[in-house]
């Protein structure tokens, strides 16, 4: 059990430092979306229409992706798939229409789609051996790693008196690493789905349960009702809060916060079970109070408050759906919920975005009734009190 134990963490590892290069590529883009599209003539509207149809395509294509990696178990091949489509952002360099650094941005989000439901899979059968919670948190932690390195990037570009597409170009180097450290992942460890032997048996937990679906009912809601980094660095970059320099520095904040918050709501789940879940929503309430402010410090408070909803979000939420369903069904478990989160963002996104051009009082009302529906179906299924199942 021992040596699973190490090949599980090792295993988790190694596809911990092929996201931290993904991440440092399409987070460093992320950072400055919103300011970037904004330069190009965008308006908040489409600012927040390309994040919102971006997300849902990241998500929403999950259904598919995760439902063909169950019936194929073409997990790795779908997984590099994926990872390849990255190489859409540095591509960005070579634009100056916002449509076609839209459709970038989009095609970006589609490879996410197709590489998450698998990955997620390949990944859940080494976390049942530490502990769903923690194995997640520790790739998140990793990923973090990248997307704190990704924004610096533009940081240090701007600070050099350089140009959004010198940056770009720089992110041709880390996106090329991420497909380079996938493949000695996969060469070392080709059959993963081996590291689950000795974990629950799968029968325990049969189908798509009433939990699963109500579940992802919950996160619906409480996505919805989550404001974007994108939405708030457009704020910052139109009301003049600090120049374009600070908006990547204010998401490597973001994305700090996200990898110190994903270990401990890791832990936090393995131990609690679902009652960390009723964090998000909570925390959700008083970003836009905070993002859409009239100064530079309260935007960043919003922010901070971002980076921890994105850290309970990809750690717990993404560990939830390994325990909520058997291993034969995971990738199609993975690719629904997906779908239904990306729907969340997507509607969330493109309401604010336009409530936004309107009045910002509009948003807070947004928000809070979004995620106040969240807290009534959390507490209406019982997930206070429901437990983790444990390997």
């Amino acid at each position: 059990m021992e040596k699973i134990k190490k090949a599980s963490y090792q295993f988790i590892v190694m596809m911990g430092v092929v996201s931290l290069f993904g991440d440092m590529t399409y987070e460093g883009a992320r950072s400055i979306t919103g300011p970037f599209l904004a330069v190009l003539g965008a308006s908040a509207g489409v600012v927040g229409f390309v994040t919102g149809v971006g997300e849902f395509i990241g998500y929403g294509l999950r259904l598919v992706s995760g439902y063909f990696a169950d019936k194929t178990k073409a997990y790795w091949p779908l997984t590099f798939a994926g990872y390849a489509l990255i190489l859409t952002i540095p591509a960005l360099a070579f634009t100056g229409n916002w449509k076609i650094a839209a459709l970038l941005i989009v095609l970006e989000r589609a490879g996410k789609a197709i590489r998450t439901p698998s990955r997620d899979a390949i990944l859940s059968h080494a976390a049942s051996n530490v502990g769903r919670g923690w194995g997640f948190g520790l790739h998140e932690f990793f990923d973090q790693i990248g997307a704190v390195g990704g924004p610096l990037i533009f940081t240090f570009v701007f600070l050099a008196g350089s140009n959004y597409k010198r940056g770009f170009e720089i992110l041709w180097i880390p996106a090329l690493l991420c497909i380079f450290f996938l493949t000695r992942a996969r060469t070392a460890i080709p059959h993963p789905e081996k590291l689950e032997h000795g974990a629950a048996p799968e029968g325990k937990v049969e189908g798509l349960s009433r939990f699963f679906w109500a579940y992802s009912v919950f996160t619906f809601f409480s996505v919805a009702g989550a404001v974007h980094f994108q939405l708030i660095s457009f704020h910052i970059k139109v009301k003049h809060l600090g120049p374009d320099v600070e908006i990547p520095l204010l998401y490597v904040l973001a994305m700090a916060v996200d990898g110190a918050v994903a270990l401990a709501a890791g832990k936090l789940y393995d131990r609690t079970g679902f009652k960390g879940l009723l964090l998000a929503p909570l925390l959700c309430i008083p970003i836009p109070f905070l993002a859409f402010g009239a100064n530079f410090w309260q935007a960043a408070g919003g922010v901070v408050l971002f980076g921890a909803i994105v850290g309970i979000h990809e750690t717990i939420m993404r560990a939830a759906i390994g325990d909520l369903t058997g291993a034969r069904k995971r990738g199609i478990a993975y690719g629904i919920f997906n779908s239904i989160y990306g729907l969340g963002v997507f509607a969330g996104s493109t309401i604010m975005g336009m409530l936004y051009e309107v009045s910002i009082n509009y948003i807070h009302i947004f928000v809070i009734v979004m995620e106040a529906i969240s807290v009534v179906i959390f507490f209406r299924f019982g997930f206070f009190g429901k437990k983790v199942r444990r390997s």
